[in-house]
């Protein structure tokens, strides 16, 4: 991309990484935080970005300085060790990558291409936050602003210039869709339990309110927001204290937390649970990344316990539906990752066309003062008019270098006719 430069990315997704490694690695927001915090504190000069989802993670790191530690053995162990996880034993589900490809995989991931449900909105929301996170933090820079905001672009134009997101589609909306919806003919008379009130909790009422959920209970560790999302969908909120209690109660239970762990246990669920249902069905969407319910307690009768993963096939054929829009969004990702990387070779032109300018510039006031010294007759008017033409003589002379260098940025890379304009005109660093 440019010699300048340097991007790279190192991380796990459902596309190549088990749950259980995508779970050693999750990130709660505070951890994130302290995670980036982490990162400039031993690499200063290189700035970076944590993108933490129930699908992925993924560290992305820039910076412009040639000798900084910015390979996949440096952003893979940071990831492990934060969470006390040996590097080698994740290391062979971890993706890595560099410069374009790494630009070409957020642009792809913002637009939610690289989503297990494409087209799925939730995605831009969540790449704004990791970068609103690390710019709180103090971990960007303009490397990774100028990344981001490209990001966000390209998602925005997908949206705009296909049909890509024309039914919004998400995991929620796949998971009562095609799972829920198998185990329940009908949702009006089933009493619903919602753990979590973050975007995905009120994104699954929502679908489970179009589907004829009435009795929604939302039950979170901060009541006050568990009472927000409980007031805007006419539901009830609940203490987290009485989360066991409530399991008891439902039929229905969608989790979302964003808990480093398990909120029940298989223990928790058989000792306080299990006996009072009476082998009474329950359906659990267990949307969290970590898990919040052990795997274990699908193993409980009258258990129907669904996680991430499960969504695969579903996910899959939601993609086939799509795939007539999918050429055009990857033909947009393709355009701005080009510009993207044109924009970048552009700038790493500047302080060359900064150096000409000046050069060119100096002689030009050197010459004037120079014919202004030996016609003193000159008046003011006369002397402008000559001025005036000196800097359309330089105009005209900067132009031609100025054009073949925008087309080489373009198009290629700009450094060989950088460092023949160097020579030629004697530019120095």
């Amino acid at each position: 991309m440019n010699h300048s430069i340097r991007l790279s990315m190192v991380g796990c997704s459902h596309r190549q990484s088990s749950l259980a490694v995508r779970e050693r690695l999750a990130f709660t927001p505070a951890q994130t935080l302290d995670a980036l915090a982490a990162w400039h504190a031993t690499h200063p000069d290189a700035e970076a970005v944590l993108l933490s989802t129930c699908n992925r993670v993924e560290l992305y790191a820039a910076t412009e300085d040639p000798s900084a530690p910015l390979g996949p053995q440096t952003l893979a162990k940071h990831l492990a060790d934060f969470h006390n996880v040996p590097v080698e034993e994740i290391r062979g589900e971890l993706l890595s990558l560099d410069d374009e490809e790494v630009v070409r995989h957020l642009f792809r991931v913002a637009a939610s291409l690289d989503s297990m449900v494409v087209g799925e909105s939730q995605i831009l929301s969540q790449v704004k936050r990791a970068y609103e996170l690390a710019r709180e933090i103090g971990s960007t820079g303009p490397i990774t602003h100028g990344f981001f905001q490209g990001a966000i672009r390209v998602a925005r134009r997908v949206a705009r210039e296909t049909e890509l997101h024309r039914h919004r589609v998400s995991v929620p909306s796949v998971a009562i869709a095609d799972f829920a919806a198998r185990i329940f003919e009908r949702f009006d008379d089933k009493r619903v339990l919602v753990i979590g009130a973050g975007d995905m909790a009120n994104e699954t009422i929502h679908y489970l309110h179009a589907a004829g959920a009435r009795q929604i209970t939302v039950l979170n560790r901060d009541f006050q927001r568990a009472e927000q999302l409980a007031k805007a969908w006419q539901g009830r909120p609940a203490p987290w204290s009485q989360l066991l209690e409530e399991l008891v109660e439902a039929d229905l239970v969608v989790s979302t937390t964003g808990a480093d762990r398990p909120v029940v246990t298989a223990d928790d669920y058989k000792q306080h649970v299990d006996r009072q249902r009476h082998e009474r069905p329950l359906f659990i969407l267990d949307l969290a990344m970590p898990r919040d319910f052990e795997h274990a307690i699908r193993e409980e009768t009258g258990v129907y316990l669904y996680g991430i993963d499960d969504l695969a096939e579903a996910c899959e054929r939601n993609r086939k539906a799509r795939a007539t829009q999918l050429p055009g969004a990857e033909q947009i990702v393709e355009e701005e990752t080009r510009a993207f990387g044109a924009e970048v070779r552009h700038r790493d032109a500047g302080p060359v066309i900064a150096r000409l300018r000046e050069g060119l510039e100096s002689v030009q006031a050197a010459e004037l003062d120079r014919l202004y010294q030996r016609m003193p007759h000159l008046d003011e008017r006369a002397r402008q008019e000559i001025r005036q033409f000196a800097d359309r003589l330089i105009g005209k002379i900067l132009h031609p270098p100025l054009e073949s260098l925008r087309d080489e940025s373009l198009n290629g890379s700009p450094h060989r006719l950088l460092e023949a304009l160097q020579r030629l005109f004697q530019l120095k660093d």
